[in-house]
């Protein structure tokens, strides 16, 4: 059978995009594994309508709603394979099967790089994080760890700064020139050059010196890469950006494979659901377009 339109991902901006088709009353299949990004996360916060839900309802409730649509089907499965061209794709799955559709989107998020320092990957999404919006509030105005991760990180310890009292953790490797401690200051920034030794406790810093430091949260800059690499695989040009490897997209959220399209995290920054959904929601409207008028 050729779908109108593949989803690959089926996460918030996946299905914010297929929402938009199913109710122009297009054929679409969405391909997922399962793995939303945020599945670390228990709650989802600064997400209207959604603020303090829980994240897994918001998916699970998302895709009920989605399969009123009969125009919709959904494959609980892992995208393997992408062959072909505008108006006849193929997609196989681990299980063997071939899906076809007229147009693709890659909605399948992102991995998550973290600093290699003990504990702290089993934290994350519950005391270390990377959005403060999401996350600062719950800390009540605690002591806040910002982790150095790259350049950029001196600018997330500043903006941190209005939630809470933040020491500015270099872990040894990050040298923060004058006017970068001038800015940091300014913000009341404290700076911890010491190397990390591992995270203890609920969001306790060890240093390699044997102090530990006690913290209400900690946050961190993750290099982010695409989590599948179906997109690059089907020859859509990748970018990097200063929070890690996207597909590359134009305003009509239009790879440079002519009838492939990405959304969400793995095609846009910064990350949030709340940008996520719109982003797909405008990916699903302009694929409706490109079938519409497809020379257009």
């Amino acid at each position: 059978m050729m779908h109108d339109v593949i989803v690959v991902g089926g996460s918030y901006a996946g299905m914010a995009a297929a929402l938009q088709l199913l109710r122009a009353r297009r054929d679409v299949k969405v391909i997922d594994a399962g793995e939303r990004r945020n599945r670390f996360a228990e709650y989802s916060h600064g997400f209207l309508g959604q603020d303090g839900v829980s994240a897994a309802a918001i998916a699970s409730n998302a895709r009920r709603q989605l399969e009123a649509y009969p125009t919709l089907t959904w494959v609980d499965g892992r995208a393997i394979t992408v062959s072909g061209e505008r108006d006849k794709f193929a997609v196989t799955t681990a299980d063997g099967q071939l899906h076809q559709g007229k147009r693709l989107l890659f909605a399948t998020g992102l991995e998550d790089r973290l600093p290699q320092i003990p504990g702290l990957a089993e934290r994350w999404g519950r005391a270390v994080f990377h959005c403060p919006y999401c996350h600062g509030y719950e800390l009540d105005q605690g002591k806040i760890g910002v982790i150095a991760a790259g350049p950029m990180s001196s600018h997330q310890a500043e903006i941190v700064s209005d939630w809470g009292p933040v020491t500015f953790l270099t872990n040894g490797g990050v040298e923060p020139d004058a006017p970068t401690l001038q800015a940091l200051e300014r913000r009341n920034v404290q700076i911890e050059a010491a190397p990390i030794d591992h995270i203890d406790g609920a969001a306790d810093v060890v240093l390699a010196d044997g102090r530990r430091l006690e913290f209400a949260g900690l946050f961190t800059a993750p290099f982010c890469v695409p989590a599948s690499s179906l997109a690059e695989e089907a020859g859509c040009v990748l970018e990097e950006t200063m929070m890690g490897i996207q597909i590359r997209t134009d305003e009509a959220k239009q790879t440079s494979i002519a009838g492939i399209s990405a959304c969400g995290d793995v095609a846009r920054m910064p990350h949030s659901v709340t940008l996520a959904v719109a982003d797909g929601a405008w990916a699903g409207a302009q694929i409706h377009r490109s079938l519409l008028w497809p020379d257009a």
